[in-house]
């Protein structure tokens, strides 16, 4: 493969430290950079392929909770949700087999080579309320938080299992990352609160 001119890899490099280290293809060539030179790069060691259109510099440190960095730089819009939400959190011991991200009800359901994904639909106020901002690795990552992503466990319990939104429940009210109002509040927008009133009872 030709290498490219100087003036197109720093180009590229400059586009990789504005948006913090981790770039997709589509960015980089609306950026100016040619698929090419980013080929050329990574051919070269300059950067690495995360996953199919993702890259990053290969000077960077490793990255922590790689699969989520690589989920939330190809699918920006997706919220994680659920077992995934729980453990980027620290409540409970579910340990997530793959990424689980929530979309809106007409979003394009994004598909992946990996990591392993789990697409849930959401809709209204269970879709765009709870939702909190991180930055991973260079990458902005919408995650719910506890409250919410409690509630979330009733909801979907026939799919996660029931005995894991209890213990996520029990870990998020006795370590005092939320209160039993605020589960409350995200149970009526689930819809759930007739299930999960019991179990908060149980704990008081």
């Amino acid at each position: 493969m030709t290498a490219p001119s100087e003036k197109a890899v720093q180009t590229a490099a400059r586009v990789f430290r504005e948006r913090g280290g981790v770039v997709r293809t589509a960015e980089a060539a609306k950026a100016g950079v040619h698929h090419a030179t980013l080929y050329w790069m990574r051919d070269a060691g300059l950067v690495e392929r995360m996953a199919r259109g993702v890259y990053r510099p290969s000077e960077l440190p490793g990255l922590s909770k790689h699969d989520i960095s690589i989920v939330a730089a190809r699918a920006p819009s997706a919220v994680l949700c659920l077992v995934s939400a729980l453990d980027f959190h620290g409540i409970g011991t579910q340990i997530p087999a793959g990424v689980s991200i929530a979309i809106g009800p007409k979003e394009w359901k994004p598909r992946f080579d990996y990591p392993p994904i789990s697409v849930y639909r959401m809709s209204g106020s269970a879709f765009w309320k709870g939702r909190e901002e991180h930055e991973l690795d260079g990458v902005k990552v919408h995650v719910f938080g506890v409250a919410k992503t409690v509630a979330d466990c009733f909801k979907f319990r026939n799919k996660i299992g029931l005995d894991v939104a209890i213990e996520a429940l029990q870990d998020a009210i006795r370590s005092r990352r939320t209160t039993p109002a605020q589960i409350m509040e995200y149970a009526e927008i689930d819809r759930v609160a007739r299930i999960v009133l019991p179990y908060l009872r149980a704990l008081q």
